[in-house]
């Protein structure tokens, strides 16, 4: 059975003050020159991964109302288990000459049109054919994302829009790092810790996970960072939060996940913790849990020596 997250009674008034004429809708606009992208095009597939992809980075997407029996409370968010993402993200186009006018007309009728209560609380709509627009690259598209007031408070709405972009361009994986971090801040139970890990070692073993997250609970560590083969394993390491700014610094500097280590043990030398090979083969002795699958060689490597991997 799934727990429930209640409403506050503020936010439970914005579903109570709804009526056929009125809504509790919030509409924010983006416009995006898609000429700037790789290829000079963004297809709306494209669009549709990447917003899939920053699902789990906010829990409005998922989430949808539950109302309380005999409504003796006031209701609750669960997840959807039936979440269709194409039926919140939506592709259209203004009608020619697609100029401003329509383009309000267009906005006007979809902010006024009330959320389904069933289903979490947003829409995005990809609008196509703004080609008549003064001072517009051709080609260029908007983002309408409609959310009721309920799941989101508009003075934090950057929050949201911050999920579904990378604030530093090119950042690699230092903006994922930062990103995840910032957004512990608010969510992590003091003290603020976040294990990071690339999504290409599929062999990390929970023993280790657990290893060095204690590890920077129990020290005055700011990163915990295993040690294999004479490298820092900077991608499978335990971040403090709030060094979410200083690496926001580095990734507008264009730098690598490396310099995080090197910025932080040069003001701070004890906030460094280097977990040894000694101290984690007892968990992973063949030090599994760092083995890069990028390549299919790579995954046949890994199936000669036989599976499952070392650790239990």
């Amino acid at each position: 059975m799934q727990r429930m997250r209640r409403l506050s009674a503020r936010d439970a008034s914005f579903l109570n003050s709804e009526t056929v004429h009125a809504n509790s809708n919030i509409s924010f606009v983006q416009i995006y020159d898609q000429a700037t992208a790789p290829g000079g095009m963004v297809r709306f597939k494209t669009i549709l991964a990447r917003i899939e992809s920053r699902l789990h980075r906010s829990a409005v997407f998922r989430s949808k109302l539950q109302r309380v029996p005999l409504e003796l409370g006031h209701p609750g968010w669960i997840e959807d288990e039936h979440f269709d993402l194409e039926y919140h993200v939506r592709h259209i186009a203004l009608p020619k000459p697609g100029d401003w006018r329509q383009f309000c007309i267009q906005a006007s009728r979809i902010h006024a049109r009330a959320l389904d209560l069933s289903r979490p609380l947003w829409e995005i709509y990809v609008i196509e054919g703004l080609d008549s627009f003064t001072d517009l690259p051709v080609g260029s598209f908007a983002l309408l994302t409609k959310v009721h007031r309920a799941a989101i408070d508009p003075t934090q709405h950057n929050e949201l829009l911050e999920v579904l972009h990378d604030t530093t361009p090119h950042a690699g994986p230092l903006a994922g790092i930062r990103d995840g971090l910032a957004h512990g801040l608010s969510r992590v139970p003091a003290p603020r810790f976040a294990f990071v890990a690339s999504c290409d070692v599929p062999l990390l073993a929970p023993a280790v996970v657990r290893l060095l997250v204690e590890t920077a609970r129990s020290s005055a560590a700011r990163i915990v960072v295993p040690l294999v083969a004479g490298h820092p394993q900077v991608l499978a390491a335990v971040f403090a939060c709030d060094l979410s700014v200083s690496i926001a610094r580095l990734a507008a500097a264009g730098r690598g996940p490396r310099a995080v280590l090197d910025d932080l043990a040069a003001r701070e030398p004890e906030a460094v913790r280097v977990v040894t090979p000694e101290e984690l083969r007892p968990l992973d002795p063949d030090l599994d849990s760092f083995l890069d699958l990028d390549t299919p060689a790579d995954l046949l490597r890994l199936e000669s020596r036989g599976i499952p991997p070392s650790w239990p």
